[in-house]
């Protein structure tokens, strides 16, 4: 498959072979002690490239998170390099979770980092944050849509602060989150088969039949296993866009390994149950 071809037509060609999961890369320093790894590069290394290994060869989606790796300086920002270079190399599509978000020119570096074709860190798709006004991403969206990569744009995160924000009210009485569906369900106007710039909706975060989650594009959603949400909920939580849900899981896979088979078995159990979960709604 080009590497040209948009995100959204990849993610859902990857979503309907593989089952829609992603499984997050969190090399924490608790997680690491766990695997009996060092709290160092070495132990980081050795980490992720045993989850690379395990499942990239068989989920649709790898979520690195930047911070992780970061912490270690420039040795970590290279094993982040290795990583999803081999977990695309093994066929899936690398989410980078940095959460970036600026204006003008910083933005266009950020951009630039994460979805340039040519950029060592080039990803299939970036998480951003919309809140120093959604126009702020404008020269993510457009680097993205130039190099057939995708944003997911924080719009209902799951954590308690994230309400405050995300739920105030505009003077056109829509709220923040509302909004910022409303602008990824123009940028994925007429896109087939799903649009390329998806939103982050927590999936424990209940009942949202009150927001129009139908924005053509995927929702990532983070919360099943460790925090609470299971596959059976993401019917009731996502309603008709359920199809569209790439439900993240870090610990509830994570904590199988070092064990490749075991790493590997529960990424399956997970996939066939939102598989399964997702026909069903």
């Amino acid at each position: 498959m080009s590497p040209l071809e948009p995100f959204g037509t990849r993610l859902r060609h990857a979503m309907d072979e593989r089952g829609p999961l992603c499984v997050g890369i969190d090399p924490h320093a608790s997680l690491l002690a766990e695997w009996g790894l060092n709290d160092d590069v070495t132990g980081l290394e050795r980490f992720s490239r045993t989850v690379v290994e395990a499942v990239a060869d068989r989920v649709a989606v790898l979520k690195p998170q930047s911070a992780f790796f970061e912490r270690f300086g420039s040795r970590g920002v290279a094993v982040l390099e290795r990583t999803v270079r081999e977990a695309r190399a093994a066929g899936a599509l690398v989410v980078m979770d940095a959460k970036r978000g600026d204006i003008g020119s910083t933005m266009a570096a950020y951009a630039e980092s994460f979805l340039h074709k040519d950029a060592p860190l080039f990803s299939d798709a970036l998480t951003v944050s919309p809140y120093l006004g959604y126009g702020s991403l404008k020269p993510a969206v457009e680097l993205a849509r130039d190099n057939g990569a995708g944003l997911f744009v924080l719009a209902l995160t799951s954590n308690p602060e994230g309400a405050e924000v995300q739920h105030a009210l505009r003077p056109d009485g829509r709220s923040v989150g509302a909004t910022v569906l409303a602008h990824l369900a123009a940028e994925n106007a007429g896109q087939r088969p799903l649009g390329s710039f998806g939103a982050v909706v927590g999936a424990t975060l209940g009942d949202l039949s009150s927001y129009d989650l139908d924005i053509n594009g995927p929702l990532l959603a983070p919360g099943i296993g460790a925090q609470g949400a299971s596959a059976a909920d993401l019917p009731a939580v996502f309603g008709g866009a359920v199809r569209n849900v790439v439900p993240n899981v870090s610990r509830g896979v994570l904590r199988h390994g070092p064990d490749i088979a075991a790493l590997r078995e529960s990424a399956r159990r997970f996939a066939d149950e939102i598989r399964a979960a997702v026909g069903s709604g």
